[in-house]
């Protein structure tokens, strides 16, 4: 058995700098996610924490610094605002290992909940249609939604859309999952199924990336926790450290202002 320290990291970021125009998001963060490994993000608002993943899975070009997915540099052409990726195969093969679960589900109104979480394994890996969906249906009912595979994304709950979303993302067997504060558009009562789901996710060992404003959720989960502050890290450890003992005067400012919410 490898030990993780030596193990190839699934995801690494090195000095990553992203800016929106004048406005610099990223100020050198470096990141690091071997196999196994649940690593939360946590920020006010506008301090980085989806940019991050964004960049990670090439959703959105970065300026500056490195993004290797299992030890393999992203290949870039061209310098600060006109950097881009250089290989559209490579973007293609990260962006399908790295499953971004978004805040917002995403589901396609017009397909059933099975024929969303078949369309990118059948049309964008090209794997045997009936084995898809094979696969389909025992991610729906690891998820707690078996039962509405013939229904569209308008007759769920959201707590079930985004269940079916982290489904879809699963039956892409991708190497980790990016969760975009998977639970911010959800109810209490059904931020709770969506919690459920990650932590037996956690407890399986599956490599997640996940911002979130769920103290809670990321004090359970996680081996690793990181906060940003304006775009840099403030302070990052195990979640027994962050969330009992935290150093940083910000840091300990952020999390007397989510308690008292």
């Amino acid at each position: 058995m490898i030990e993780p320290a030596t193990e190839t990291p699934v995801i690494e970021i090195r000095d990553l700098h992203k800016s929106f125009g004048a406005l610099e998001v990223l100020k050198g963060v470096d990141m690091i996610a071997h196999r196994g490994d649940v690593v939360s993000l946590i920020g006010s608002s506008g301090s980085g924490k989806s940019t991050i993943l964004r960049c990670a899975n090439l959703l959105e070009d970065s300026q500056q610094g490195e993004i290797l997915f299992k030890d393999e540099p992203v290949k870039w052409k061209g310098d600060g605002a006109h950097r881009h990726p250089a290989d559209p195969g490579q973007v293609l093969r990260i962006r399908t290992n790295l499953s971004m679960v978004f805040q917002q589900f995403n589901l396609w109104a017009h397909m059933s909940i099975l024929q969303n979480v078949m369309e990118a394994p059948v049309t964008v890996l090209g794997r045997d249609r009936a084995e898809v969906e094979a696969a389909a249906r025992g991610y729906l009912d690891k998820v707690g939604i078996g039962d509405k595979c013939e229904a569209y994304p308008a007759q769920l709950s959201g707590g079930q859309q985004q269940r079916a979303a982290i489904a879809r993302a699963l039956c892409m067997e991708p190497e980790a999952l990016l969760f975009d504060e998977p639970t911010s558009a959800l109810d209490p009562e059904l931020e709770q199924e969506v919690v459920k789901v990650i932590k037996d996710l956690a407890a399986e060992g599956r490599t997640m990336i996940i911002v979130t404003h769920d103290m809670k959720l990321a004090a359970d989960v996680s081996d690793h926790v990181v906060f940003l502050h304006q775009g840099k890290i403030e302070e990052e450890g195990p979640p027994e450290r962050l969330f009992g003992a935290p150093e940083s005067e910000r840091l300990q400012g952020f999390l007397s202002a989510t308690q008292a919410a």
